[in-house]
């Protein structure tokens, strides 16, 4: 259906994004990618379509492409969660956890305080083996919004393995059982 929408209006951009999106769903990252650099020849600084492109980008494994993208949405649009979360998990994936962390600050900057990039922040210090400060940003974390913690286990599930992540989850658990 949007192939065929694509060929009577070559020049919708939202069409093309929709394809791409198409694709993503199925897996087909580099039909995704084709679709979205059509898409973004139209409407070069879309911050929907980079947003888009740096997550295909990224499952391709074409970090500096994912990160060039993602980059542009943080500039174009610096208060977009979406744009700051994919840019920091790419970098993390990357293994560039210095700017994971000095990202993470930022984007929780001018987010206005949003605790999931506490999280990022704890997850680019535990990968540079700064344990001591990845936990109290991470007990910080934890206070601020316990329902978050699921982001950072996705990002780094060896956390599971280790034995402080642990305890203080479990003495969450505790004060929050008792305070019901």
């Amino acid at each position: 259906y949007y192939r065929k929408a694509s060929h009577l209006s070559p020049q919708d951009a939202k069409i093309l994004h929709k394809i791409a999106l198409t694709y993503m769903n199925e897996a087909r990252w580099a039909q995704a990618v084709k679709y979205l650099e059509m898409a973004l020849r139209i409407s070069r600084n879309n911050h929907e379509f980079n947003l888009t492109m740096g997550e295909a980008q990224m499952r391709l494994g074409h970090t500096s492409e994912a990160i060039r993208h993602l980059t542009m949405v943080v500039h174009s649009r610096p208060r977009n969660v979406a744009g700051w979360e994919g840019l920091i998990r790419c970098l993390y994936e990357a293994g560039h956890f210095q700017d994971v962390v000095s990202q993470a600050v930022a984007a929780f900057k001018v987010t206005g305080g949003k605790p999931v990039f506490r999280y990022y922040q704890s997850a680019g210090l535990f990968a540079m083996h700064q344990s001591k400060e990845a936990l109290l940003v991470l007990e910080t974390a934890i206070m601020e919004s316990p329902r978050l913690l699921r982001k950072l286990l996705d990002l780094v599930p060896s956390l599971m393995q280790h034995p402080q992540v642990l305890d203080m989850i479990a003495q969450h658990r505790r004060k929050k059982s008792s305070k019901s």
